[in-house]
């Protein structure tokens, strides 16, 4: 089932039609910034291009020029009549002047400064090239490098429901693999796809400068080249999107395989994740195969169209050659046919070299493409223009006629309204799926209400900004999270401006302390992934301390003593009374002793707050809550009624 929505999912991101050009453009946005840069790296193109074109009509003038020149002389005796002894550029050898008195080792030496120029050009344009690409690479490495932060600053500004619907190995992977299919494509390829397509129309300018209809008939294949690299590169560009989603779905089983690796060893399920990765594994297989078909089918069809051209050249040249016939008015000499042999050859190079290199551009838009729609994804919560600083807030916290859902049409919450004043401490019980989370979520406004309004001290907390708002709420989640860094570290999160002294004085209040002197380093000792190492109620202690730090006016508690064992929630009940004195703390509820200290227990089923008072109260009207703490709750022994006696583990309410 799992498989079948990502498929989904790949489908509908794949079927998406995507304009090329706008996704070039953005690129471009990246890229201006380095324009000074990108204008070297043109001249480079240019000038080292324009060395290339040179040394295959040069290639001709020696030929012309040196190889026969009896015959030249006699060329340009009949173009020019009276030409004398001399021959200028522009008479038929282009860049050179034979003199018919020269002897033989005249022709060499010349013959000579030629072979030499033409060297000297090669040498050139690999240094220029080796140029380019150190520029280029110097370019694209910057757009990479800010292309991957600002993908990772708006995944931090996206909101909390675009997680629940996206696995996180999907979106990483458009930070990762994506971003390096761009990678591969901005410096290497791309400098020589663009220096391909300039030497491309620079030969084609050349070849029709010199014998416009020879020219003609020489690059008639040139149009079913252009009609072949359409057609292959935009099957290839619907293939490599295909791909770049499927590596997507990929990395999400992995990453959710690995996270869940102790579960599947306990319910001995590694044969069914086995497959179900290479299931993925497999997709990702067959979507490279089909995106690589068509980039190495382009190839060959290149090559062979380029053979036929080079056979036109050769063929049509070498008859009128043989029957000393004119094209179209046009002589043609062996030296010119030479040069349009070579010419053929190097336009049929860098054709050659954008089709190999076509894959990595391909790769890099399909890539840029789902980047870029990550980018275009508007987070479901942002300021409004004209929100305001949450001034300091007393904790005085209003549901006003509260209405919320995930999914249009389906609400969570309806016509919730409650009023918690400061200092007070609100418990939320009820079933699966009443609605508890989505209470407390309204309040640091990971989502937004579809109806009515959460008030913080009678202001609505859409019209202040959200990170002033959230810097006075804390929270300590059921499964808090730690970061793979040191203990100091992760208690220090919420306030990274907190002293040593702070950090120690917030492990004290939560009873942390106890446990992280004992530890080789110390407060010093760096964490494994999620807080490995530590067991869950020593994660939840440290979770704690974190929120005594940052010392919230507000404070959500997702049952923060839930994971911990009787002796260690005696201890950590007294530290959050002192945590708690003189905050608003919302309480989900999931042990007698947190109900029994509230001073307000709101009872939810569907969505709604069907019952609300104090423990007493609601047990004496013998409604919905008396019925919960019946089935839930009575097995649930106080901590202060624990004596030495062996006691019954205390039950917990089912809660989201």
């Amino acid at each position: 089932m799992m498989m079948g929505m990502r498929n989904d999912m790949l489908q509908r991101e794949v079927s998406k039609p995507t304009s090329v050009a706008s996704t070039l453009a953005r690129f471009w946005v990246y890229f201006k910034r380095y324009w000074l840069v990108l204008t070297g790296v043109l001249i480079l193109i240019i000038v080292s291009t324009w060395f290339q074109v040179l040394i295959p009509d040069l290639m001709g003038q020696a030929v012309n020029c040196y190889l026969t020149p009896a015959s030249m002389a006699n060329f340009n005796q009949q173009l020019i009549p009276g030409a004398g002894a001399g021959m200028q550029a522009g008479a038929g050898c282009w860049y050179t002047t034979v003199d018919p008195r020269w002897t033989t080792q005249d022709y060499i030496e010349g013959l000579g400064k030629l072979v030499l120029t033409m060297v000297g050009l090669y040498m050139g344009s690999s240094a220029l090239i080796g140029l380019m690409f150190y520029l280029m690479t110097y370019a694209g490495q910057n757009v990479l490098r800010r292309m991957r932060l600002d993908l990772f600053k708006h995944m931090q500004a996206l909101s909390l429901g675009y997680y629940t619907k996206h696995e996180a190995g999907d979106v990483m992977s458009r930070i990762t693999n994506d971003a390096d299919s761009i990678q591969q494509a901005v410096s290497f390829p791309l400098v020589s796809v663009l220096q391909g397509s300039l030497l491309i129309v620079w030969i084609a300018y050349s070849m029709l400068s010199q014998s416009f209809y020879y020219a003609l008939i020489c690059l008639a294949v040139v149009p079913f080249m252009f009609i072949a690299t359409s057609w292959f590169s935009s099957q290839a560009r619907k293939a490599f999107r295909n791909v770049r989603s499927s590596v997507g779905t990929v990395n999400a089983n992995l990453q959710e395989s690995i996270s869940a690796v102790r579960e599947a060893q306990a319910f001995n399920r590694e044969d069914e994740n086995i497959q179900a990765f290479n299931e993925s594994n497999a997709a990702s297989r067959d979507a490279s195969i089909r995106a690589v078909s068509y980039t190495s089918a382009l190839l060959p069809v290149l090559q062979a169209l380029g053979y036929v051209s080079l056979a036109i050249v050769a063929g049509v040249g070498g008859l009128l050659l043989l029957n000393s016939q004119n094209l179209a008015g046009e002589t043609i000499t062996l030296g010119l046919v030479i040069s349009f042999i070579a010419y053929t050859q190097r336009f049929n190079q860098p054709v050659a070299q954008i089709a190999t290199m076509w894959t990595n551009i391909q790769s890099a838009i399909a890539g840029g493409e789902r980047i870029f729609g990550l980018l275009d994804t508007n987070p479901d919560i942002v300021d409004r223009p004209n929100a305001k600083p949450m001034p300091p807030i007393t904790g005085r916290v209003a549901f006003d006629h509260v209405y919320a859902e995930y999914e249009k049409d389906q609400p969570v919450l309806r016509d919730v309204n409650l009023v918690a004043e400061p200092g007070q401490t609100i418990a939320i019980v009820g079933p699966t799926g009443a609605g508890k989370t989505t209470i407390v979520n309204l309040i640091p406004r990971f989502y937004d209400v579809t109806q009515g309004a959460v008030k913080i001290d009678d202001i609505d907390v859409r019209d202040v900004t959200a990170a002033t708002l959230r810097h006075q709420i804390g929270v300590v989640l059921q499964d808090s999270f730690l970061f793979s860094t040191t203990i100091k570290e992760n208690i220090r999160y919420g306030k990274p401006e907190a002293t040593d002294e702070e950090v120690y004085a917030a492990a004290k209040l939560a009873h942390a302390d106890t446990f992280i002197e004992r530890l080789p380093q110390g407060y010093d000792t760096v964490l494994g992934e999620r807080g490995g190492g530590l067991s869950q109620g020593q994660r939840q202690l440290l979770a704690i301390a974190r929120a005594a730090l940052s010392d919230p006016r507000i404070l959500i508690l997702d049952e923060a003593t839930s994971s911990v064992d009787t002796r260690t929630e005696r201890l950590i009940q007294g530290a959050l009374e002192k945590l708690l004195h003189g905050r608003t703390s919302f309480v989900i509820a999931h042990r007698l002793s947190t109900i029994r200290h509230a001073d307000l227990v709101l009872v939810l089923k569907d969505g709604q707050i069907i019952e609300r008072g104090k423990h007493d109260e609601l047990l004496q009207a013998h409604g919905f809550y008396h019925d919960l703490y019946m089935s839930q709750f009575r097995r649930d022994i106080d901590f202060e009624e624990v004596d030495a006696a062996p006691q019954l583990q205390p039950a917990r309410a089912i809660a989201e």
